[in-house]
């Protein structure tokens, strides 16, 4: 991009769906060029339980994770009381780390899983119709309110978390809570998980 550019290259937006099962509940979707690792996962925080077991420490909440790609897992991250007499929480992960479990499999990455679901026909991986229309119903407005009201994006730093620190402060408004204590044990980046 070059310096000036007011191209949009990321996107932080709390969505809802209106039916009783999730009624209430917030979907934080997040997309961005040049962040500090690529990445694409589901990730659901859950509420903290109340009355709090844990009295006078605010601990990180527990998270299922789905980690699409790279290194494709699926793990819940939750606190656990640490070994010994002392009432120490430690944040620990329960986990299905594809690329630990399958070492002997050759696991095709993104592009060669699409390539070879093109020559077999199959369409699991790819967007259906009715649901890239549901996207362009959502994020059309969207555009256009962007460029008739010629919105500039906010700046935010190449190689960075999460985008503009806006980005963050929508997410807490909506619930959401970043500890910034977990490290990812596993893959080839090792970064903090960045939820």
């Amino acid at each position: 991009m070059s310096n000036g550019s007011i191209t949009p290259t990321y996107v932080c937006m709390i969505l809802h769906v209106h039916n009783p099962r999730w009624e209430g509940v917030p979907f934080v979707l997040r997309a961005g060029k040049a962040m500090n690792e690529r990445k694409a996962e589901v990730r659901i925080q859950f509420k903290d339980i109340s009355p709090d077991v844990f009295d006078s420490v605010r601990v990180a909440r527990n998270e299922l994770v789905i980690r699409v790609q790279p290194d494709e897992a699926v793990y819940v991250k939750m606190n656990t009381k640490s070994p010994g007499m002392k009432f120490q929480t430690e944040e620990t992960e329960l986990d299905l780390t594809y690329s630990k479990r399958y070492q002997h499999i050759k696991l095709p990455d993104a592009y060669e899983r699409l390539i070879l679901d093109v020559f077999c026909g199959s369409q699991t991986n790819f967007v259906r119709n009715d649901e890239l229309q549901e996207a362009w119903r959502i994020l059309t407005p969207v555009l256009e309110q962007l460029e008739s009201k010629n919105i500039k994006p906010l700046p935010y730093v190449f190689g960075s978390r999460g985008g503009p620190d806006a980005s963050d402060q929508l997410r807490a408004r909506a619930g959401y809570r970043y500890s910034h204590t977990y490290q990812w044990p596993f893959g080839s980046s090792n970064k903090s998980s960045s939820g």
